[in-house]
C-alpha cells in the first residue's frame, strides 16, 4: 500500500558512539498514469492528493486546460504479492479525443521526484503556450514575502516528521496560504496545488503567487506561467533557465526568500517598492 511515510532503522551517529534507532522518511513510490489503459508516463512521487498531482501535470503539458476535459480517474491494477492495491496505478478517461502529443514517444517518459520533465526532446517543446494572461493588477508587500516560507513550513506535517519532503502552496497578497501540498519532488508538489485549484475551477490564479520550499526550475516558471500565476516566490535558487523564461513571460521571480529579505530576479513590478 502507498504511503507518506515509513519507519525505518538508522545508526545515529552522536557524542561519539553510535545508537540504534527507528527514524521517519517520506515515501517515495511509482504512480503510473494511463489513458484508457494506455501507458503515458510513470512519476515517482510521495502518495496523497494523486488526482490533484494527475490534473495538475496534464494542465501544465497542455493536455486539459479545466476540469471538464476530465471525465473519470481511477486506481487499478496495481497489487502488491499479497494482492492489495498498491494506489500507485491512475487510469484517466477524457472528454475528447486523446491529444497527439500524449500518444508520442517523447512523453512515454520516466520522471524521478527531481525533474519533472527531463524527458523532453528538447527546451523549445516546453515552452507551451499558456491560455491565461499573466496578471498585471498583483501587487505584493515585501514582508508578505519574507514570512511566506515560515507559514508554508508551519503548514507542512510531512517534513516536520521527516525533514525530507517538498513544500508548495498559493500565497494571497494579504498573507494567506491555501492548497499546501507536500511530495518529494517539487514539481509534484507544484502539480498538487494547481491540479487542486483546477478541480475547483479556480483558473486562471491571477490574484495569488505560487510558494515553493524548494529551488526555482524552469519546469516550475513554466508551470506557473500555465496557470495564469504571476509570481513564483522560491526558498532557495533559480536556475538561469528559470530566470530566462520568467524574463519571457512577465513572470516576477523570486529567490533565497528568508525572513531578513528576498532576491528579485525578474518582474519587479509586481513587488511594492522595487524598482
Amino acid at each position: 500500500m502507498s504511503r507518506v511515510t515509513t519507519r525505518v532503522r538508522v545508526q545515529r551517529f552522536r557524542d561519539g558512539a553510535f545508537a540504534s534507532r527507528a527514524d521517519v522518511v517520506a515515501g517515495e513510490e511509482p504512480l503510473e498514469i494511463r489513458f484508457g489503459g494506455e501507458s503515458l508516463s510513470v512519476t515517482m512521487r510521495t502518495a496523497g492528493n494523486d488526482i490533484e498531482l494527475v490534473h495538475g501535470l496534464l494542465h501544465s503539458e497542455g493536455i486539459i486546460s479545466g476540469p471538464a476535459d476530465v471525465v473519470a480517474m481511477r486506481y487499478c491494477d496495481g497489487v502488491d504479492e499479497q494482492g492489495r492495491n498498491t494506489y500507485n496505478v491512475l487510469d484517466v478517461q477524457l472528454a475528447g479525443p486523446i491529444p497527439p502529443t500524449a500518444r508520442s514517444a517523447s512523453r512515454a517518459f520516466v520522471t524521478s521526484s527531481a525533474c519533472g520533465v527531463c524527458g523532453s526532446a528538447s527546451i523549445d517543446a516546453l515552452k507551451l503556450r499558456t491560455r491565461h494572461p499573466l496578471p498585471t493588477d498583483l501587487l505584493f508587500e515585501p514582508t508578505v514575502i519574507t514570512a511566506a516560507p515560515t507559514l508554508l513550513r508551519a503548514g507542512q506535517k510531512t517534513f516536520a516528521a521527516t525533514g525530507g519532503i517538498h513544500g508548495a502552496a498559493l500565497l494571497s497578497p494579504s498573507g494567506g496560504l491555501r492548497h499546501i501540498r507536500e511530495d518529494v519532488g517539487r514539481h509534484n508538489a507544484v502539480d498538487k496545488v494547481i491540479g487542486a485549484a483546477l478541480m475547483a475551477d479556480d483558473l486562471p490564479l491571477s490574484g495569488e503567487a505560487l510558494l515553493t520550499s524548494s529551488r526555482a526550475s524552469f519546469e516550475l516558471v513554466q508551470k506557473a506561467v500555465m496557470a495564469g500565476i504571476g509570481m513564483l516566490i522560491a526558498v532557495s535558487a533559480p536556475s538561469s533557465l528559470a530566470v530566462e523564461l520568467a524574463t519571457e513571460t512577465g513572470l516576477t521571480l523570486v529567490g533565497f526568500t528568508r525572513d531578513h529579505g528576498f532576491n528579485l530576479y525578474a518582474g519587479g513590478q509586481r513587488v511594492l517598492g522595487a524598482g
